[in-house]
C-alpha cells in the first residue's frame, strides 16, 4: 500500500501499538541514540519512537523500521516473503514464452499495471516545499523563510567518538551528467556547517561514478537529498538495484502507486517526492578540497576511519509545515538496520534465482555478519563442482561482491535460519580441507581487516553434499571430537583466556577460542601447538578471537570474528599424516585484532562502539520520565571491557 506521507505511517504505526511518543526533553546529542539503542535490542527490536521535545522545531523518529512488522508496514505487505513472490510471479510472466496471441493478450494488464509504478513528475510544488530557505529570496509574493541552515533540523549525533552530527537517513538524488539517468541512494552526510556538510560517496557507488562523470566535465554537481515521506523511499534507496534501474520504480512497485516528484527550486534539474518532510538541495563543486570526514560508528559496530570526501553547499532547505525529521543509529548488532537488510534479503532472492543463481533455493544473512561479511546460501544440488560456480556466480554480482565468508548449503526439510541443524549438514559435509576456498577481491571500504583499503581475502565453505567425483579418498574424519574439553584445550597455555566447545555438543566440530596475543605469528603457533598436541582431534575448525571477548557468548564471538578476519592472509592449516596415507586436517582461523607490532598490519584499527559514561548516567536518571517502560540498562554496558580506551578511534599500533 501506498502511505500519503510519513505522517500518516506514524499513525498507523500508533495504530498498531508500535510507536512511543517521548514528550520529555532528550538531547539529539547522543541521548536520542542511546536511547534507541536500549530500545532497539529489545527482544523483536523494541518500538519506534517519537521524540517530540527536541529543542528544536521538530520531532524526531527512530527505529521506524526496527522490526519484522514495522518493516512489512513499511512495504505494504503482510509479510516479506510477500514482495519476493510478487516480483517471482512478475519475472514469470514477462520471461514465458508467448506462443500465441492469447498469451500475448495476457500480458497486456501486466504491462498497463507496470506503467503505473513509474514516477510521475508533477507542475508546481509539492507539500515538501511549503516552506522554503534559500540563499536568495524567491519571486515577488513568494513565502521566503530566510537562508537555509541545516543547524536548525534536529540532525543527532550518535555516538562519543564521532566526527559530529550525522544525517543518517537521507535519500540523495543525482543525475548521470551526459544520460540524464537518476539514481537515488543512501550515504551519511556529515555537518560541517550551515551550509555545508560531506558527501559519503564510496568509489563503489553509483553518485560517486556520477560526480566523476561531473568532474570530466567540469561543471557544479546538483544534488538533492529527501527526508521522510512515504517509508518506501528510504527503503529503495538502499536496495542493491542495478545501475540505471530507476529506485523509484521499485518504490512505485512496492506501494502499488507511481512515486510523484516535483522540482528543486534551487536545482530544477532535480526531482524530489512531493510528499517528503524535508528536501535540502545544493551541489558538489569537483574544484573544491575534499573534507576529512569522521570518524562515525558504522553498522558493523566499529568506528569507521576518517577519510576524504566531497564537500556538499547547501542552497535550499524546504520542507512541510508539520515535517518530522527521520533518523536511524547503526552499531552493534542488532539494529533497526538489520530489518531493512532482511527485507533486502528476502527481495531479492527471487531476482537472484531467476536472471543469476537459478539453483539457490533460500539466502540468509545473519545479524552477527552485518550483511556483507557473512552470507549462507542454500542450493538444490546436481552435479559436482556446482557449488564453486555458485560460490563464483556470487560474488560477481552487484553488491554480493563485498562479501567476505560464504557459507553454501544442501536443501534441507528445515529453515535456513535453523541455525544449529544447519551448522551440524555444513560441518557433516566438509569432504577434506579441499572444500573451503579462498580469494581476494573488492571488499567494503569499511571493512578494517584488509590489509588495503577496499581490497580483502574472500572465504568460501563447500558444506553441501559431495559427489563422487569431489571425495578426496585420503581425507579421514575423526569422529571424537565430542570428548575435547575446554579445560584441555586452555591447560598449559596461559594466553587463552576463554574457550567455547558448546558446538560439539550439536555434533559441529567447531571450537572458538580466546586468545591474547603477545608476539608475532603467535596464534599461528598456538593453533600448531594445540593440533599436534593431539588436543584437537576431530576438530574441523578453530576460531580464534580477541582475548577481551568472552568466547561463551557465541553472537558476541562471531561478530567479532567475522569484522576482523581476513580470510585469506589469516587462514592456517594443520595437517596430520596417519601410518595408513590418509590424513585429516584443522584449519585455523585468526579473527583477533591486527597491529603493527605482531601483525604488520599497517592501517589503523577502529574500536567498537559503546556510549559514554556521561550519557548513560544522563538517559538512566531520566528514564522513568520517558513513559516508555520498565528500565533497560545500556547494551554498552556489556562492551566496555572489549574497548581498547575510551578515547581510542583506532588500537595502539
Amino acid at each position: 500500500m501506498a502511505y500519503k506521507n510519513q505522517q500518516e505511517f506514524i499513525k498507523a504505526l500508533e495504530r498498531e501499538g508500535e510507536l512511543l511518543r517521548i514528550k520529555t526533553y532528550v538531547n539529539p546529542h547522543l541521548e536520542i541514540a542511546e536511547i534507541t539503542d536500549r530500545i532497539s535490542k529489545e527482544p523483536g527490536g523494541g518500538k519506534a519512537l517519537l521524540f517530540e521535545n527536541t529543542g528544536y522545531e521538530f520531532p524526531v523518529l527512530m527505529n521506524a523500521y526496527g522490526s519484522e512488522k514495522r518493516m512489512c508496514m513499511a512495504l505494504g505487505v503482510k509479510e516479506l516473503n510477500d514482495v519476493a513472490s510478487d516480483i517471482e510471479s512478475l519475472f514469470k510472466l514477462l520471461s514465458s514464452p508467448k506462443e500465441n496471441i492469447i498469451d500475448k493478450l495476457k500480458l497486456l494488464p501486466k504491462l498497463s499495471e507496470f506503467g503505473s509504478w513509474m514516477p510521475k513528475v508533477k507542475k508546481g510544488r509539492g507539500e515538501c516545499q511549503q516552506v522554503v530557505l534559500t540563499e536568495v529570496p524567491l519571486a515577488s509574493g513568494e513565502p521566503w523563510g530566510g537562508l537555509p541552515d541545516i543547524g536548525k533540523l534536529p540532525v543527532i549525533t550518535c555516538w562519543p567518538q564521532d566526527g559530529g552530527p550525522f544525517v543518517t537517513l537521507p535519500v540523495i538524488h543525482t543525475k548521470e551528467p551526459n544520460t540524464g539517468v537518476r539514481n537515488v541512494g543512501m550515504y551519511r552526510m556529515q555537518v560541517f556547517g550551515p551550509q555545508v556538510t560531506a558527501m559519503h560517496w564510496h568509489k563503489h557507488k553509483v553518485s560517486a561514478k556520477h560526480f566523476n562523470e561531473y568532474k570530466k566535465l567540469n561543471k557544479r554537481m546538483p544534488v538533492a537529498v529527501a527526508l521522510g515521506g512515504d517509508p518506501a523511499y528510504a527503503y529503495s534507496a538502499t536496495a542493491p538495484l542495478p545501475e540505471n534501474v530507476d529506485e523509484y520504480m521499485l518504490a512505485g512497485f512496492l506501494r502499488k502507486k507511481k512515486v510523484e516528484l516535483v522540482k528543486c527550486i534551487t536545482q530544477p534539474e532535480i526531482e524530489v517526492p512531493a510528499d517528503a518532510d524535508f528536501v535540502i538541495e545544493g551541489y558538489v563543486d569537483p574544484h573544491d578540497e575534499m573534507l576529512w570526514e569522521g570518524p562515525f560508528g558504522d553498522h558493523t559496530g566499529y568506528y569507521s576511519l576518517p577519510d576524504w570526501y566531497p564537500k556538499f553547499h547547501i542552497t535550499a532547505i524546504t520542507h512541510k509545515k508539520n515535517a518530522v525529521y527521520p533518523a536511524t543509529i547503526v552499531g552493534i548488532p542488532p539494529q533497526e538496520d538489520a530489518w531493512l537488510g532482511k527485507a533486502t534479503e528476502r527481495i531479492f532472492l527471487a531476482p537472484i534465482k531467476m536472471t543469476l543463481v537459478p539453483e539457490i533455493k533460500d539466502m540468509d544473512m545473519p545479524v552477527e555478519g552485518v550483511f556483507h561479511n557473512l552470507v549462507i546460501t542454500q542450493i538444490e544440488k546436481e552435479y559436482a563442482g556446482q557449488g564453486q560456480k555458485v560460490m563464483n556466480a556470487m560474488w560477481g554480482a552487484g553488491q554480493m561482491m563485498f562479501n567476505k565468508i560464504l557459507v553454501l548449503a544442501s536443501q534441507t526439510d528445515f529453515p535456513i535460519t535453523d541455525y544449529k541443524s544447519l551448522a551440524k549438514e555444513v560441518f557433516q559435509n566438509l569432504n577434506s580441507a579441499t572444500d573451503v576456498y579462498f580469494s581476494q577481491g573488492p571488499m567494503d571500504v569499511l571493512d578494517h581487516s584488509c590489509s588495503k583499503m577496499g581490497f580483502g581475502g574472500k572465504l568460501c565453505v563447500d558444506g553441501t553434499k559431495k559427489f563422487e567425483e569431489e571425495q578426496d579418498n585420503l581425507y579421514k574424519t575423526e569422529a571424537n571430537f565430542q570428548s575435547v574439553s575446554a579445560a584441555d584445550i586452555a591447560a598449559g597455555f596461559d594466553e587463552i583466556t576463554s574457550v567455547n566447545t558448546s558446538l560439539l555438543e550439536m555434533d559441529v566440530p567447531c571450537v572458538v577460542i580466546a586468545v591474547q596475543k603477545n608476539r608475532k605469528g603467535h596464534v599461528r603457533e598456538l593453533h600448531k601447538a594445540l593440533c599436534s598436541s593431539g588436543k584437537m582431534s576431530g576438530i574441523k575448525m578453530v576460531l580464534y578471537v580477541e582475548h577481551t571477548v568472552n568466547a561463551s557468548d557465541l553472537a558476541t564471538a562471531l561478530w567479532r570474528f567475522c569484522n576482523n578476519l581476513d580470510p585469506k592472509r589469516d587462514h592456517f592449516l594443520y595437517r596430520s599424516n596417519h601410518s595408513d596415507g590418509s590424513y585429516s586436517a584443522t584449519l585455523g582461523l585468526d579473527g583477533t585484532i591486527k597491529t603493527r607490532e605482531f601483525d604488520g598490519f599497517e592501517r589503523d584499527w577502529p574500536n567498537i562502539i559503546v556510549a559514554d559514561d556521561a550519557t548513560i548516567a544522563a538517559v538512566d536518571q531520566k528514564w522513568d520520565q520517558l513513559g516508555i517502560g520498565s528500565f533497560i540498562p545500556s547494551p554498552s554496558l556489556k562492551y566496555k571491557d572489549q574497548m581498547y580506551g575510551e578515547k581510542a578511534v583506532a588500537a595502539p599500533q
